[in-house]
């Protein structure tokens, strides 16, 4: 219900412009009951980064939007409509694409779960299924078999997608599990530009089934796919294995193997701090710098599930324990030494039970989401603070009633244009 202007700026070949006429249109009305407040606080002092925020939403018992996008200042400006009430239906993630379209991993429902492309007006593009890539996989000769798509996937420079899936295999006997046990874990499959498999990678060919902090079924419960581009390597969040994991994959010309694991019990010396300053259920590693190796920085957000409190293991959260806290944290990572180096965290005086993200924003401040803090129930917040010891809040957005699984700032809806 909103009236928009349009008008064409022609450019010609040989040099020159025209310039259209100024037309109106406004925008259909939103059904009530489906949309997702947005609540902004600014503090007074310096704006924060232009752009707007495309969120990842996950209802919490209202029928809402789930991906949505809206302006600074709270206004919704674009959404995806799942479908009817009720709908399982949730991004995992979402993000824009090169051509304008945006690429949903759809979480939820058994029957629609997988990859949909649709273009800005909702209309559907293309999509992939569990089922389909399935089929794909077994044409092209890969042994995997995949019960879904989930969390993430890595555009690649290329024109790849790495999609993160997981499996089923039975164990039997695993010590302390007498008997057969069923384990979830985690597999990336490289699909080329027409979403064909050409590359399958499985945590079961990698990681010790005996390692499980978080216990079974979900061994390994990755969340986020990164890719590397000075070395054209993988970067792997594995919540449940409390690591964050480069493996080769060297342009889908490598080998898999785990180069290292960060986090605690991994390949890294922690020089600035002790067992509880590690990563613990961890989301969303992301590059700070155009530097991928080597020596580089690189930021995730620390839900803390299980952190230890003291010398004897004990954990964060019980009757007799400190409460448990999340932080956004930056690391220095030097692959030649294998230490790993606190450069910036912010100690939240919440806990996120889950998800969340972080990134660099072009001003130099730091953004990140909050999805379900303990402090403030069924609220999620997205913050926007400075790259400072003692990190001053700029801008926040809160979603009432929602967990926001991602919540990023990108310059506008239109590729390579800002707002």
């Amino acid at each position: 219900s909103t009236v928009y202007h349009m008008r064409a700026r022609v450019h010609f070949d040989l040099g020159g412009e025209t310039i259209d006429s100024d037309h109106t249109f406004t925008t259909g009305a939103i059904p009530s009951g489906v949309l997702p407040q947005a609540l902004v606080t600014q503090p007074r002092g310096p704006s924060p980064n232009p752009g707007i925020e495309l969120a990842d939403l996950y209802n919490l018992g209202q029928n809402t939007l789930r991906p949505v996008a809206f302006d600074e200042e709270g206004n919704l400006i674009w959404y995806y409509d799942f479908g009817p009430a009720g709908s399982p239906d949730s991004p995992h993630p979402i993000k824009l694409l090169s051509n304008g379209h945006m690429l949903i991993n759809v979480f939820g429902g058994q029957d629609t779960q997988g990859f949909r492309e649709v273009d800005l007006a909702g209309n559907l593009i293309r999509e992939l299924s569990a089922t389909s890539l399935n089929q794909e996989l077994a044409a092209a000769g890969f042994s995997l078999v995949t019960a879904g798509m989930h969390h993430d996937f890595a555009l690649l420079p290329n024109g790849h997608t790495i999609a993160l899936t997981y499996e089923y295999r039975t164990f039997t006997d695993l010590p302390g599990f007498p008997g057969q046990t069923d384990v979830a874990g985690d597999a990336l499959v490289d699909l080329d530009a027409d979403w064909k498999p050409v590359w399958t990678w499985s945590t079961f060919d990698h990681l010790d089934v005996n390692r499980h902090p978080m216990a079974f079924p979900d061994w390994t419960h990755s969340n986020a796919i990164l890719y590397s581009p000075d070395d054209g390597n993988l970067i792997l969040s594995s919540r449940h294995q409390y690591w964050v994991m480069k493996i080769d994959y060297n342009d889908g010309h490598g080998t898999g193997d785990i180069l290292w694991r960060l986090g605690p019990g991994g390949d890294f010396t922690l020089t600035n701090g002790g067992p509880a300053d590690w990563n613990y259920a961890q989301h969303y590693p992301n590059l700070m710098s155009p530097r991928s190796m080597g020596v580089f920085p690189l930021a995730l957000f620390d839900n803390g599930n299980n952190r230890p409190v003291n010398a004897n293991g004990d954990v964060c959260g019980g009757p007799d324990t400190a409460a448990c806290y999340s932080r956004p944290v930056v690391f220095e990572i030097n692959e030649i030494q294998k230490t790993a180096t606190i450069l910036w965290q912010d100690k939240l005086p919440e806990f996120s039970l889950c998800c969340g993200n972080i990134g660099r924003l072009p001003n130099g401040n730091i953004e990140f989401d909050i999805a379900f803090a303990s402090t403030s129930p069924q609220v999620a917040a997205v913050e926007e603070v400075t790259y400072e010891d003692s990190p001053r809040l700029v801008w926040q957005m809160s979603f009432p009633g929602q967990l926001a699984y991602r919540a990023t700032r990108i310059p506008s809806l239109y590729p390579g244009v800002e707002w």
